[in-house]
């Protein structure tokens, strides 16, 4: 039996187990920075496979699985574990039994998937050499956990990371393996202004913030239309701008709070100084000040070539080359395994889990309606697995 057949048998044989430990961390989910319940179940699995499981600060987790073989290589399998603040509209079996929160990502997915993948390569080390790092990762719905693994020194053994994450507007059975950008990077922002308050009468006699932030909101579209080369994809998207504490009084202070999201590390600096300066100067026309605080959520995913030509061929191995989709648009959206990317090379591959018979498996993620086809399970769990052991066959003396 070849290493694909009997990794293909394996998840079959497993996947009543995963799918039923999917729908207990469907129906547990925990917000970002407040896994602790997940953790522990986490840990109560992989324990039960013989792994001593590791702690990284505040709750990701990881545990190493030693092959049999020679070799000193070692890849990082990444799974986030988050859920959100989306009170679940359906009410399926399995639905949340937390009010207000919701995995409404697939994460609950991620999860089970990968501790599937960790059952299957536990029974097989005599198929590869090196270490298999499984990382349980927190906080990516708030741009937090990666940046933690990272810094934690997690990665510093592995010369490969590789994630999964589910895909509801592709069909259950094929995956997405992209090369180069996939998803945008994420930063915040709050512009505060100041001015000075006064009588709407006598508007000479005072600076007003929020004609100052209502010419930042439009002038800004501009850095998008103006400064920056059309075929370079980048967002400012701005969702609130407070100010001002009556009808009839100029307003001393105003605060605009948006999002840049870009493709390329360079646009994304480029559009971010540009911003400040924007703020800063506009406000100065008109007699008031401006200052720019931002919050590095994360940078743009972007696929390592060689990364996602090996996973590519794993995928086709598994599934066939007519299930394997390489060339799907990049999206704004964010996901922090792109910090994990930059540290070590690696891809993210995205796993289809629509099914047009299921409706609520095609809407979008962060809905409350979302769900999956858990026959998306066996796809996750068999490309993880066999991911990893294709990687440490081929590098496992690197």
């Amino acid at each position: 039996m070849s290493t694909v057949e009997t990794i293909l048998q394996a998840v079959e044989e497993d996947h009543a187990y995963v799918v039923g430990l999917r729908r207990h961390f469907h129906q547990h989910p925990e917000l970002s920075r407040h896994e602790d319940a997940t953790n522990e179940r986490i840990i109560e699995e992989l324990s039960s496979l013989g792994l001593e499981v590791h702690r990284i600060p505040e709750h990701s987790l990881y545990a190493d699985i030693k092959g049999e073989l020679p070799g000193e290589a070692a890849i990082v399998l990444r799974a986030d574990i988050d859920a959100l603040p989306v009170q679940e509209a359906d009410d399926r079996p399995y639905a949340s039994q937390v009010p207000g929160v919701m995995h409404a990502c697939g994460h609950d997915a991620h999860i089970a998937g990968l501790i599937g993948a960790a059952r299957i390569l536990v029974r097989n080390r005599n198929l590869f050499g090196g270490t298999v790092r499984l990382v349980f990762q927190e906080g990516e719905e708030v741009g937090y956990g990666g940046h933690k693994v990272v810094e934690s020194g997690a990665l510093d053994i592995a010369s490969r990371t590789f994630g999964i994450h589910m895909a509801s507007n592709v069909p259950v059975g094929s995956v997405v393996i992209t090369p180069g950008p996939n998803n945008a990077s994420v930063d915040y922002f709050n512009i505060a202004i100041s001015g000075k308050g006064a009588h709407v009468s006598t508007p000479e006699a005072g600076i007003d913030a929020l004609y100052i932030a209502s010419q930042i909101v439009v002038a800004a579209q501009a850095l998008v239309t103006r400064r920056v080369n059309p075929t370079n994809s980048v967002l400012i998207g701005i969702g609130k701008l407070t100010a001002g504490t009556a009808y009839n009084v100029v307003a001393e202070s105003a605060v605009i709070e948006g999002t840049i999201r870009a493709l390329t590390p360079e646009t994304r600096e480029q559009v971010k100084r540009e911003l400040e300066e924007l703020a800063c100067s506009t406000a100065r026309i008109y007699g008031g000040t401006a200052s720019i605080r931002f919050e590095d959520y994360t940078s743009p995913l972007i696929n390592d070539e060689t990364s996602s030509h090996e996973a590519q061929r794993t995928a086709a191995a598994l599934f066939g080359e007519e299930k394997v989709i390489t060339n799907r648009p990049a999206s704004l959206q964010g996901d922090d395994m792109a910090e994990l990317i930059n540290r070590v090379p690696g891809a993210y591959a995205f796993v289809g889990s629509a099914n047009a018979e299921r409706p609520n498996t095609q809407v979008s993620h962060h809905n409350k309606s979302f769900d999956i086809d858990e026959d998306a399970l066996t796809v996750s769990t068999a490309l993880y697995a066999q991911y990893a052991i294709d990687y440490l066959q081929t590098y496992a003396g690197a």
